[in-house]
């Protein structure tokens, strides 16, 4: 059985879509006609791509930035909140302003990029978000105690989002998307734990995650507050949606 998605007329924000699995959400996207707008603190290869530059962890900034795709494009059909951190430190000594600024990136991105875009999904009575968690948050994983912490509490916050949106045909979905070989993903996990994960639960290519999304962005996607996991069978829906 093929699947298409055609995205024509849709409006999706990509948050951290400059590269990894954003980057290759944003272009699926472009290429399915829709219209993919990726805040970033550096810009995208994909020329197609609407760029703006935008540091989650700014309220404000973030509020500016979805305020100015409102009024280019008149909506927002999509929002992926990707944009993450993934600093490595023991906890009994990690930087206190990394623990804290990895929140600041990680959750709170995600909190102000929803308050901002929702609204205007909730007076349409129509839109998705996409969250992401980590197995990490279940399992904890050594070295990775801030950013396992800020995917636990993701979780949590969308599952909250989804009850309280629910009425309004407003989808918030969640996507572990395992391990995945990104740039931020073999920076954090160098040596011997590059080749732990290659052996244990195998290591994907951002476009593995890009049909799930797919899915989770399009109306078959008839749920809320769901979580979409990567195991180690887990298909290439992308060879399902070209």
């Amino acid at each position: 059985m093929k699947v298409s998605f055609d995205a024509t007329g849709e409006v999706v924000v990509v948050t951290g879509g400059a590269r990894g699995i954003g980057a290759a959400l944003a272009s699926a996207v472009v290429a399915r006609s829709g219209t993919a707008v990726v805040f970033d603190i550096t810009p995208p290869a994909d020329q197609r791509v609407e760029y703006v530059e935008v540091d989650v962890s700014d309220r404000e900034g973030v509020f500016k930035a979805v305020g100015a795709v409102v009024e280019r494009h008149g909506r927002i059909d999509g929002l992926v909140a990707g944009a993450a951190v993934q600093p490595r430190a023991a906890v009994l000594t990690m930087d206190p302003a990394d623990w804290t600024h990895t929140l600041k990136v990680n959750l709170d991105g995600v909190v102000w990029a929803c308050q901002a875009v929702v609204p205007h999904m909730v007076d349409r009575r129509s839109g998705s978000v996409v969250v992401f968690t980590s197995g990490l948050a279940a399992t904890g994983f050594p070295h990775a105690a801030a950013y396992a912490s800020s995917k636990a509490a993701l979780t949590a916050f969308a599952r909250t989002l989804a009850a309280e949106v629910a009425e309004h045909r407003v989808r918030v979905n969640i996507v572990a998307p395992g391990v995945i070989d990104t740039d931020q993903f073999r920076t954090a996990n160098a040596g011997a734990d590059l080749a732990h994960w290659r052996d244990t639960t195998g290591i994907g290519d951002p476009e593995d995650v890009v049909g799930p999304l797919l899915f989770l962005l399009s109306d078959a996607a008839a749920m809320t507050g769901s979580q979409l996991t990567r195991e180690r069978a887990f298909a290439r829906l992308t060879d399902l949606t070209e």
